[in-house]
């Protein structure tokens, strides 16, 4: 474990079956200021005994585990952890996967190939309300929902400024970028997201473009 405070650091857990892999996630996360390791765990049935009521805050969860999945652990631990932020971890870019995962309440979705500084940069991000996602994940799920004439209720619900932004972020912009796009500062586009959560009753910027879009 790092040195650093646990009221200044990010608390993260790691849920991952594959001995080699777990080690350097660990590892990465014990080398880097900011962040506290509080939780390595093999599976789904292990990280589901001791994650909920800890001080866990962002858990970095492999989709693919040995009995229940990791799509099926992030469901029960938004359930039991609302504020709970989730990052998915996988081997291979998958469609399918990642509307499985948002619809579980994770908050975001990295390959394994990514670098330790794009994994430190992820958990950062997620732990201010952002949603770390590929530019080609977070393009595939707007362009499949592409020629949904309806929206429903959640589009219905937004003001123009704040379909605004949520669209931004659909399109994979990050909240400085988003700011940057619409002439605002980034606690406007905060403020925009803070109202957006609580219309779409979400907890992450991943949940409310997974429901903007359904």
């Amino acid at each position: 474990m790092n040195n650093a405070s646990p009221k200044e650091s990010i608390q993260v857990a790691v849920v991952e079956d594959k001995v080699a892999f777990r080690r350097g996630i660990q590892a990465i996360l014990e080398m880097t200021p900011g962040i506290d390791c509080v939780g390595i765990y093999p599976t789904a049935e292990s990280a589901l005994e001791k994650i909920p009521g800890s001080s866990a805050q962002v858990v970095l969860m492999d989709v693919n585990l040995p009995g229940q999945s990791g799509i099926e652990c992030a469901h029960v631990l938004k359930q039991s952890m609302p504020e709970l932020q989730i990052i998915m971890l996988t081997i291979e870019e998958d469609s399918e996967r990642v509307f499985a995962a948002l619809r579980a309440g994770a908050s975001g979705y990295l390959l394994k190939t990514a670098t330790p500084a794009q994994i430190v940069e992820a958990i950062a991000l997620v732990a201010q309300g952002g949603s770390p996602m590929s530019a080609t994940i977070a393009r595939r799920v707007v362009e499949s929902f592409h020629g949904v004439p309806e929206r429903g209720a959640a589009r219905q619900s937004l003001s123009p400024r704040e379909i605004d932004v949520l669209e931004k972020i659909a399109n994979g912009r990050r909240i400085k970028e988003a700011a940057s796009d619409l002439n605002v500062s980034v606690t406007t586009v905060q403020s925009y997201l803070r109202r957006i959560f609580e219309k779409l009753q979400v907890n992450s910027q991943a949940e409310a473009v997974a429901k903007f879009l359904r």
